[in-house]
């Protein structure tokens, strides 16, 4: 499951438990340079008493879910399945006499024991939500049975629920199902974690259990399906209906289970001699190359990286329309949120970010479809994983400076959502396994993944790995699992890695001060671990430390133990820089008291881009120093995009003399730089910190840049000076497809048009579709806020018809907007106006 960036901001964060930690010293020396320590003991605080904690373990197995064979077909109208599924079972362990499946909100019709092709009566309960089967007698864990049930499921009817990352929970989609909307397509699709297959199919929930599946799936004839496993044959029916038999003989979890349903042209590639296809609306299809067509290469990356070659039987990818996440790794068959389909121009804006989501999920069919997290408790296991392969690909592909970048992001937004919480990663006390879909399964997982190689090596990183995938394939695992398997590859006891990273909150908060001795010839490091004991714990950090002195790196690892730890380094002279954490692998927040000097060496000899990004960030408090500046100067020139960009960020702090020594620079990445996100920032630079100077034809060329983002920039940016001309050039472009630039020309209208530019916001907010729309409705609420009262109340209906089709978190900006545009009139008087927003409001979920 890929948590889109957007759902970031929404996660809660909820506090939990703590104790602390204290390791002995040690010394270390190597070669020419000598290291020792002298040790300040700080008393740790003892962990406050708690309350005994919620246990949420593995779910009991009483009896084992072989197979699943089911014939589907569907009500459009009435959102309706009707499914006849035959399930074979047998006890776990202990015999049994009754079965309890999960059958959420269906109509039972029969269910009964097939044996020898003949079908028998058996006596059921059923609540609603479960449906217990009494057995013609009881079976023993040796003894297979099967069960046959005859339903029909109505997901429609179901309250729904879900999460920040999984907006809902019904299991089962009809989209557009009375096909009344001309700007979106029919569909149908399947959403199945956390537990929500059995919302359309009886089976067994969690990720503990699993099967190997049939499914028979009747559509018009005019629909593409897609499920799991291989296609085995298709049947024209008389009816102008067409019966598609899918078959996986792989065992996986039930809710990794799925169905995709719509008019899709599929485009077929190939990896080995597998096939990979890609399925998109065809509109797209000659993009969805360009959008996926990197997903091979993808797939021999973690087939030889890991040691393990993709173990199902395709790939495929399809792309689905108000999807309620960002993706699904449903085995073989994986689901994309509509966000991915782009065309050529959109890609350039896009491209990477959508790799990003490629990767993620296909590294989860070794990290949660291959091997299953055994509880929802475990789930790092799968979504730790498949963050960290996120790593893994742009390392790859791209480079370490590409590879960081993303690691760098994933640290960044756990730190500015997670680093005060509670929680952590192995959570057995979560109140709802939805809640485990957040900061800390995803980014801070990721990030103790990285840590964890960093520590151990490639080579023995990778080893265990491939050792846990070999042992626990097809089934499921704990985190004890995986610690075990790197105890038994490294011959290292981890259980100091795992206790303090997986089963305590919180992470390092460190203080790095440092200290020259002239006499004695030695550096000494001053390290102190200031997050408060009381309720996190006390670190064992290993930490590389690199030492230039006269052109020569020297590296030293050190093991900060203790609250207060001094490390002394001898040399023949005051080191040019001491980079601690030199390999930049601590999931931490740090005061490094390093000099203006030290940031500027730093940047200019240290070899990561995450060396040059934190020399960046420390000249900060520099920044009316010459010298200082003149190292943004030089950044806009990095080879790394990202250092372009901050440098172009800071283009703001610059004097007049060195900002005018940058402007060349600048006019020439807005038209030549080869990231388009770079070239966009570039032209707001000049924009706005260069807005005394004629910028007109400039802009015109940037406007035709093919990047939809610089196009957009640019319009935004002749309107600084021109808005008549802006105005122009958004009426001339109004028909794009683009969403970025239908949002950059929403902006223009905001702020500067009329009545008369109504129309082009109903148009654009009835085409618009998930995510995309969130802009454009901000947008129209600021337009709104500028309009009389007749056309406001007018544009209060818009959005009130275009909530009961959002995702959650359009109807969450839907609302918002009524509210503000209901408080701006409370001020200006106008009581229909507020009347209409607030009752529109007042209706809403």
């Amino acid at each position: 499951m890929y948590m889109s960036k957007k759902c970031i901001a929404l996660v809660l964060i909820i506090a939990a438990s703590s104790s602390v930690f204290a390791q002995k010293k040690k010394t270390k020396k190597k070669q020419e340079t000598t290291v020792t320590e002298t040790v300040v003991i700080e008393a740790a605080k003892p962990a406050s008493p708690t309350e005994p904690q919620r246990y949420a373990g593995m779910y009991t197995k009483k009896v084992d879910l072989i197979h699943t064979a089911a014939e589907l077909k569907f009500d459009w109208d009435s959102a309706f399945v009707f499914g006849k599924a035959t399930l074979t079972l047998k006890p776990y362990f202990y015999a049994a006499k009754t079965v309890e499946l999960d059958a959420k909100g269906f109509k039972i019709n029969e269910v009964g024991l097939v044996q020898n092709k003949t079908l028998t009566p058996l006596v059921y309960a059923y609540d609603g939500k479960k449906l217990v089967i009494t057995l013609d007698k009881e079976y023993s864990r040796n003894q297979e049975f099967k069960v046959q049930i005859d339903y029909v499921g109505m997901p429609d009817k179901l309250k729904v629920g879900g999460s920040a990352a999984i907006t809902a929970d019904k299991g089962l989609y009809f989209i557009n199902k009375g096909g009344k909307n001309p700007n979106k397509p029919r569909q149908i699709w399947t959403q199945g974690e956390t537990e929500s297959n059995s919302c359309w199919l009886p089976t067994i929930d969690g990720p503990q259990e699993k099967h190997t599946q049939e499914l028979y799936i009747t559509v018009p004839d005019e629909y593409v399906t897609l499920s799991n496993g291989l296609l085995k044959y298709s049947t024209v029916n008389a009816d102008g209906t067409r019966t598609d038999a899918w078959k996986q003989d792989l065992p996986h979890s039930t809710y990794l289970t799925m169905m995709a349903i719509g008019k899709y042209a599929v485009v077929k590639d190939k990896w080995r001699d597998m096939e990979v296809s890609y399925y998109v609306e065809p509109e797209y299809e000659q993009y969805a190359r360009l959008i996926f067509g990197k997903t091979p290469k993808m797939l021999e990356c973690f087939s030889t990286t890991l040691g393990v070659d993709y173990p199902w039987d395709k790939y495929a990818q399809v792309i689905a329309r108000d999807y309620v996440s960002g993706a699904m790794e449903n085995t073989s068959a994986t689901i994309h949120g509509e966000f991915m389909q782009v065309d050529d121009r959109d890609y350039l804006d896009v491209g990477d970010g959508n790799e990003d989501v490629i990767s993620h999920e296909l590294f989860h069919h070794w990290f949660g479809d291959l091997v299953t997290c055994e509880s929802w408790a475990n789930l790092p296991l799968n979504e730790s994983f498949a963050t960290y392969g996120e790593y893994i690909w742009e390392e790859y592909e791209y480079g370490r400076d590409a590879a960081d970048y993303i690691g760098q992001s994933d640290q960044n937004a756990y730190l500015q959502g997670g680093k005060n919480s509670m929680k952590t990663l192995f959570r057995p006390d979560y109140m709802d396994k939805e809640d485990m879909f957040d900061l800390f399964s995803y980014q801070k997982g990721g990030r103790v993944l990285y840590m964890l190689r960093r520590y151990v090596g490639d080579d023995a990183f990778y080893t265990s790995l491939r050792m846990y995938l070999e042992k626990n394939k097809f089934g499921t695992a704990e985190i004890a699992d995986l610690r075990m398997a790197f105890e038994e590859v490294t011959g290292e006891d981890l259980n100091w890695f795992f206790n303090q990273w997986f089963t305590q909150p919180g992470q390092p908060d460190l203080n790095i001060s440092y200290a020259w001795n002239e006499s004695n010839k030695t550096t000494t490091v001053s390290i102190t671990q200031k997050q408060d004991l009381s309720v996190y714990p006390l670190y064992k950090l290993p930490i590389d430390v690199d030492l230039y002195v006269n052109g020569v790196k020297n590296r030293e690892r050190i093991w900060v133990t203790q609250a207060n730890q001094e490390f002394s380094f001898a040399s023949t002279r005051k080191p040019d820089l001491v980079n601690v954490d030199a390999e930049k692998m601590l999931l931490c927040t740090k005061n490094d008291e390093k000099t203006k000097e030290d940031f500027i060496f730093q940047y200019t000899i240290a070899p990561l881009y995450l060396d040059r990004y934190e020399a960046l960030e420390g000249l900060e408090k520099y920044k009316e120093e010459d010298d200082a500046q003149k190292i943004i100067v030089k950044a806009l020139s990095d080879p790394f995009w990202n250092i372009r960009s901050v440098s172009l960020s800071k283009i703001k702090n610059l004097n007049a003399a060195n900002k005018e020594i940058a402007y060349t620079a600048i006019v020439a990445i807005s038209q030549t730089d080869a990231k388009a996100a770079v070239r966009a920032r570039a032209v707001n630079v000049l924009a706005t910190e260069y807005a005394a100077k004629d910028h007109s034809s400039l802009f015109k060329k940037t406007l035709a840049d093919k990047s939809n983002n610089v196009a957009g920039n640019s319009l935004k940016a002749i309107a600084k000076s021109n808005v008549a001309e802006a105005m122009n050039v958004a009426q001339s472009i109004e028909n794009t497809k683009s969403n970025t630039l239908k949002t950059a020309i929403a902006e223009i209208y905001a702020t500067n048009g009329t009545a008369a530019q109504n129309t082009f916001f109903v148009t654009a907010l009835g085409k618009s579709s998930g995510f995309n729309g969130i802009g454009l409705i901000n947008q129209y609420k600021n337009y709104l806020l500028r309009m009389d009262a007749t056309l406001a109340k007018s544009g209060i209906d818009v959005l009130k018809n275009m909530y009961a089709d959002g995702n959650s978190y359009v109807k969450y900006t839907i609302k918002n907007a009524l509210s503000s545009i209901a408080k701006s009139y409370e001020l200006d008087d106008a009581d229909s106006v507020k009347k209409q927003a607030e009752e529109a409001t007042a209706t809403m979920e």
